[in-house]
């Protein structure tokens, strides 16, 4: 493919959507949790596909934290805090997960409650 037709290609589509951080943050979330439900869904036979939506949803979860915990992170203190609170049990409850002791299932609740917040209009925020 040469120069023009990559130009030309690039801007095609101008009626799509602009993504916002919101909207980018609930794919990821809604991917991840997808994920979660289906690999769970599939019982013990699901169990490396439970194991690689675990490890994504700790990531996504530790990259917040990580966010929430800069200085320079423009949330309110108390949602940061919350954040970072969830992040925390989290963890804790995938390595419950992990081990056979508990389901994913309130870690679905917790993304989709995420989600949920994400998709309001930042107003209510």
């Amino acid at each position: 493919m040469n120069a023009t037709t990559m130009a030309k290609t690039a801007y095609s589509a101008p009626g799509q959507p602009t993504r916002t951080a919101r909207g980018i943050e609930y794919e990821i979330f809604a991917r991840i949790t997808h994920r979660l439900k289906a690999a769970a869904s599939l019982g013990d036979a699901g169990f490396n596909a439970l194991a690689q939506a675990l490890h994504e949803n700790r990531r996504l979860w530790t990259t917040l934290a990580a966010d929430v915990a800069d200085p320079g992170n423009q949330l309110p203190a108390p949602l940061r805090a919350r954040i970072f609170y969830l992040a925390e049990f989290t963890d804790k409850h995938t390595r419950k997960v992990l081990a056979g002791d508990s389901g994913p299932d309130v870690l679905v609740e917790i993304n989709t409650a995420i989600m949920r917040g994400l998709r309001q209009d930042g107003r209510a925020a």
